[in-house]
């Protein structure tokens, strides 16, 4: 493993996306920074994590106008899944499944989604995000420019002999580990330093680091703060010698990244509830709820103690969602649901046609419109019209249809019969294998 830079992270999924994409994006921006400011390039660490955090989540803008399209016509689509799941509450024959299974996948498609929602988009920006959370904390090892400042202390500390007092000031045993690989001791030590209050690494440097540790502070100092530092060490650092202006400036860091990320979940669109909604929706529902206001309370305590640079990042990405979160708003304000219905269930038709089947005989149920759910109990066929659709399907089609679904429920057998979890499981399993033919 000689001649790896192990201070880049080496996960096999987020390693990649980090060295990889993130990584020069980040190097790009900090060196086009630097060209631009030249000598005046105080603070070039903090600005580089804003335009570097601003960047990536303008990229990721179309997954998130997808997500925030799903969630929208969810909120309009609840009430009629709702109804749905009224109905068939405490039936559990293979009748009623394959007919909830048919009435929900119409629900579905006549509002153009899916049960797996927007997991695709999820799956594609998790990964990225967590990534730009290892970059951001490890920017020596993704800026070579700030790698050479931080080298010339590391080759002085190994040469002093101070590698142990180091390893034992390192509050990561992940970079103290990189020290059991031959050849690695340099980056090891990077590492730690990287992660030290700045004060702490200066005392470690000789005279002839000098030069060096002025650069590194120059480009951590914002807004008066070192990003290096955490906002707690600020506090006490402040508190303790009057520094008035660096104490308000620490405290603001937890309480922006607090406040910043409730504001932006009450951008989110939020569930609609009529009523229907069976206990364990309530329950998900009401878990979310004070997750969202659990959540800025957390990020508060974590900004504290983290260094002040992830809680720039923190608050930068906060302030970009809310600001993504308006747009998309406005822009989804302005859809017209119903001729998007009418659009979905134009190509639902055509998909049916495609496979050989009359969307005639398929249920109807779909055509329920949200504002006809009233209360509790959701609106059932009549006799005549149940014995009309029946009259339409013959009996090999609902033999056909029978045993598909029954397939469908046996095959589940990982869900208690008839929760809802296998409930939900079959309409995405019989989704699924709708999109695919």
């Amino acid at each position: 493993m000689n001649g790896i830079l192990l201070t880049q992270y080496q996960g096999s999924i987020l390693g990649p996306i980090a060295k990889y994409l993130l990584g020069p994006i980040i190097n790009a921006i900090f060196n086009v920074l630097d060209f631009i400011l030249g000598s005046f390039d105080s603070g070039l660490v903090g600005l580089s994590i804003i335009f570097f955090t601003i960047v990536i989540y303008l990229l990721l803008t179309p997954l998130t106008i997808k997500q925030q399209k799903f969630s929208k016509l969810s909120a309009k689509m609840n009430p009629e899944i709702q109804a749905i799941q009224a109905k068939y509450k405490g039936k559990k024959d293979n009748d009623s499944m394959m007919a909830m299974n048919a009435e929900t996948k119409e629900v579905y498609a006549k509002y153009g989604t899916s049960p797996s929602g927007s997991c695709v988009q999820l799956l594609i920006q998790m990964p990225i995000l967590f990534a730009l959370y290892r970059v951001i904390y490890s920017l020596p090892a993704y800026i070579p420019t700030l790698k050479e400042k931080f080298e010339v202390v590391a080759k002085h500390v190994i040469e002093g002999g101070f590698v142990e007092e180091i390893k034992q000031l390192s509050t990561s045993a992940q970079y103290v580990s990189n020290f059991d690989i031959e050849g690695n001791e340099v980056n090891a030590v990077i590492d730690c330093l990287n992660n030290m209050n700045i004060d702490t690494l200066t005392g470690y440097a000789g005279a002839q680091c000098a030069d060096a540790v002025d650069k590194i502070r120059t480009y951590n100092v914002f807004l008066g703060m070192n990003l290096t530092n955490s906002p707690m060490d600020m506090i006490r650092d402040a508190w303790a010698n009057a520094k008035w202006g660096l104490l308000i400036a620490a405290i603001m860091i937890p309480v922006l990244a607090a406040a910043t990320q409730w504001f932006n979940t009450k951008l989110m669109p939020q569930p609609a509830n009529n009523g229907n909604q069976s206990d364990t929706a309530a329950s998900m529902q009401q878990s979310m709820g004070m997750m969202n206001k659990i959540m800025p309370l957390m990020s508060a305590f974590f900004c504290l103690s983290f260094s002040a640079g992830i809680g720039i990042y923190w608050i930068a990405g906060a302030v970009v969602r809310s600001v993504q979160q308006v747009v998309i708003n406005k822009h989804l304000d302005k859809m017209d649901i119903d001729e998007q219905i009418k659009i979905n269930l134009e190509k639902h038709k055509k998909k049916l046609e495609k496979r050989g089947i009359d969307p005639n005989k398929v249920n109807s149920y779909a055509n329920m419109n949200t504002r006809n759910i009233a209360g509790p109990q959701s609106p059932r066929r009549s006799m005549a019209e149940k014995a009309s659709i029946d009259n339409s399907v013959s009996k090999k089609e609902k033999d056909a249809a029978m045993k598909e679904a029954t397939e469908y429920y046996q095959n589940n057998k990982q869900y208690a019969p008839g929760s809802l979890a296998a409930k939900a499981n079959m309409v995405s399993q019989y989704n699924n294998r709708s999109n695919d033919k």
